[in-house]
């Protein structure tokens, strides 16, 4: 098995830094199916390109091992040579530092995008080109796959590609995408899957799994079609792509009965629309942006003028941007559009002048103690005219299946406020910055726990 990674940003030399494997010393070493070598074909000031070459032991991998495909399948198959979990693994030993995006010699140059190229010529893939193109895309590549024909070539494509990625990307990205994406194209494993491969998948893609549009595919196969794996999976993935834990039952299996009922992200959206466009809002900020599903609805609101986007992280604002389109965005659309990279617990003056300011499930991934400062900022010195809040109703959570007892909606989940500890927070709130507050249910109520979401929406004007 062959992977080649090259870049052209001069120095390219330093490719050697961020993959901590120097250009003139090869390096081989053992991993669990053979021998793997690293070593650089090309090393100039312009060019450079890094291999990992696996060699796999066929006998190694059968030892042990029943196999019901007869003695002779046991050893001749294409396990030695096409790109596959096996792969994977040599990545994570060969690179391990190198994924984490830690690079203490070049730590600017481990941040940042640079033009990358890698190649994998044999990558046995079950879905072809298609979907080859529909997992590497959404990413920021540019995909080149292309079927390699058999012999004779009448018998038509195999089900191997050729396959070519280029982009600008942190070399740490391009090494999870490979990592995760490798397997999940082959659509098998070389080793026992358990409840660990969750937390590897997390680990590997949290940053940008969660907003992928074939997230579903993706974890159902990275977890060899385990439905209890896929589905702890996708609620640890649900939040960051806006969607609530029990939503996620009927998405992994053929089986089960489709869903009519209308997503609770999609309502909780519908509900923050109605009110800005009740308050006559024109200029709104989303606040806590994420990956920008409430940007997209407020852009294609005719009623609003300007959308100001922010976040805290970087990856999400470029997952928003993917997601948005902005490359490809018209001129029209993108003038009303300013996205930038802030903190909420720290004085911005670009908040400043909203008619409105969003929250959408923002405070629970705040620190208790930091709370007090995100009210100064947003209610104190951007004060926008109005603001609208929304949270999870922590007394709802018993009717989410696929929540423990007592578990946060999110693992980035600070705290979870009941309905009385809400209206609490949003009436002190209020109180101390001149604003009036009422309260929105979103979602199904129940006559007990009430709706799963909780809405407040707060408006200038209280009298002192």
């Amino acid at each position: 098995m062959l992977l080649t990674i090259t870049t052209t940003r001069a120095p390219a030399t330093d490719l050697g830094y961020l993959l901590h494997k120097h250009p003139d010393r090869p390096q081989s070493f053992a991993v669990s199916a053979g021998q793997a070598h690293v070593f650089y074909p090309e090393a100039t000031p312009e060019r450079c390109t890094a291999a990992l070459l696996l060699e796999v032991d066929p006998i190694a991998l059968v030892r042990g091992h029943k196999h019901s495909d007869g003695e002779l399948g046991r050893y001749v198959n294409d396990r030695p040579y096409a790109a596959s979990s096996m792969l994977a693994v040599a990545i994570k030993e060969a690179f391990r530092t190198a994924l984490t995006g830690r690079c203490d010699a070049r730590p600017e140059l481990a941040a940042a995008r640079i033009p990358l190229e890698i190649r994998v010529p044999a990558l046995r893939c079950r879905g072809g080109t298609r979907l080859a193109h529909s997992v590497f895309a959404p990413l920021g590549w540019s995909v080149d796959a292309k079927s390699q024909p058999l012999q004779p070539a009448e018998w038509g494509d195999s089900p191997y590609l050729d396959l070519r990625l280029t982009g600008e990307l942190t070399l740490a990205d391009a090494l999870n995408h490979l990592y995760v994406l490798l397997p999940v194209l082959d659509d098998a494993k070389h080793y026992w899957v358990s409840t660990e491969e969750v937390d590897k998948l997390i680990r590997a893609g949290g940053d940008w799994l969660a907003g992928h549009p074939e997230k579903e595919l993706i974890t159902h196969r990275y977890v060899s079609h385990q439905r209890k794996l896929t589905r702890s999976a996708l609620a640890r993935l649900a939040e960051a792509d806006d969607t609530d834990p029990g939503e996620l039952d009927n998405a992994v299996t053929e089986e089960a009965e489709e869903d009519e009922r209308k997503p609770l992200a999609v309502q909780r959206r519908e509900a923050i629309l109605a009110v800005l466009r009740d308050l006559g809002a024109r200029r709104v900020g989303d606040l806590g942006c994420g990956a920008g599903a409430l940007t997209r609805d407020l852009l294609a609101d005719a009623q609003i003028e300007h959308v100001t986007a922010v976040d805290v992280s970087a990856r999400a604002l470029q997952m928003a941007a993917r997601h948005l389109k902005l490359d490809q965005m018209p001129d029209s659309r993108r003038q009303r559009l300013t996205i930038f990279q802030s903190s909420l617990t720290y004085r911005d003056d670009r908040l400043a002048g909203l008619d409105a300011a969003v929250l959408m499930e923002v405070i629970e991934h705040l620190d208790a103690e930091r709370i007090p400062a995100l009210e100064r900022v947003v209610f104190g010195f951007a004060a926008p005219a109005a603001v609208v809040v929304s949270t999870p109703n922590a007394e709802y959570n018993v009717h989410f299946p696929t929540l423990e007892p007592g578990a946060l909606r999110h693992r980035d989940h600070r705290f979870e406020w009941t309905r009385a500890e809400f209206r609490a927070w949003a009436q002190g709130v209020a109180r101390n910055h001149r604003y009036q507050v009422r309260f929105l249910p979103v979602g199904p109520e129940h006559p007990d726990a009430g709706p799963p979401t909780q809405l407040a929406v707060f408006e200038q004007g209280a009298k002192p």
